[in-house]
């Protein structure tokens, strides 16, 4: 069985715990695949993300693990880069690039999406209303199509985190969805692959993963591909809501799932990771 996951933080940036012991969490919990992907930085906008010399340490620590436990268990050295953050070239030491959209301009200063609810009213108010919101939001994650070292579209809808109520937006609204479809498009356009994140679910914000059920059927009709992550933060939550997430991707039509080998990203039928 595959057990998978490629979206994991450590205490290099906003994760709870040391990358052994996220590492021993995965073994332990059946994981036969476990990436890293500290945040990037992107210092001049947030305060958590990887310095320099963190990010030196933190490629330094995963591959000291990727040794040490190379019998138990397969560690990759990823990296989630926000789209304000760096560009790598071919000759990067990741074994795989996260891209995502963690901020929004509004007037002089960027905002997190999914830093509160309170912070997402004021992006809205700013921006006069969501659908303006998120023209902007996904014409910020379309760039990620052009991102040639991205392999993996982190958290696309990210910008709905607090709209589980249907507080800012219908989740069927025909004009916010047809914003989501175009960016969608044009990252299917360029392979990039798709994360069914169930992050938010971990951390008590959410009760269904990124991508809206709406979206991810669109994603699977359209040809898109994804993988399943739990962007974990804290090592018990590793495999939070994994059971419940492959029901919903088999429910949308799905019957494969990209895993990530020593040869690249290779397409492997669901029932491998049941």
């Amino acid at each position: 069985m595959i057990k998978q996951n490629l979206h994991t933080h450590s205490l290099y940036c906003d994760g709870k715990n040391t990358i052994e012991d996220m590492t021993l969490e995965a073994i332990q919990k059946g994981f036969t695949i476990l990436g890293f992907s500290g945040h990037g930085n992107c210092r001049e906008i947030d305060d958590y993300s990887m310095t320099d010399d963190n990010t030196q340490k933190y490629i330094q620590d995963v591959l000291e693990v990727k040794e040490k436990y190379k019998n138990q268990i397969h560690i990759f050295l990823g990296i989630e880069e926000d789209i304000l953050g760096q560009s790598f070239e071919k000759n990067n030491p990741y074994d795989y690039i996260i891209g995502s959209v963690h901020f929004v301009k509004a007037g002089e200063e960027y905002l997190a999406v999914d830093q509160s609810q309170e912070v997402t009213y004021k992006i809205v108010d700013y921006y006069g209303d969501f659908l303006s919101y998120a023209q902007s939001y996904y014409e910020e994650v379309k760039k990620i199509a052009y991102r040639s070292d991205v392999d993996i579209v982190g958290h696309i809808d990210l910008l709905t985190k607090f709209n589980e109520n249907e507080e800012f937006i219908d989740f069927d609204d025909q004009e916010y969805l047809k914003l989501a479809y175009e960016c969608i498009d044009m990252l299917i356009g360029q392979k990039k692959i798709f994360e069914v994140n169930t992050g938010a679910i971990a951390r008590g914000q959410r009760k269904t993963p990124y991508p809206h059920h709406i979206l991810l059927k669109y994603i699977h009709d359209h040809g898109g591909k994804i993988c399943l992550n739990s962007d974990c933060h804290q090592k018990e939550m590793l495999d939070c809501y994994y059971k419940e997430s492959l029901e919903l991707i088999q429910d949308c039509g799905f019957t494969s799932m990209m895993v990530l080998t020593d040869q690249g990203f290779i397409e492997k039928d669901i029932q491998e990771f049941l």
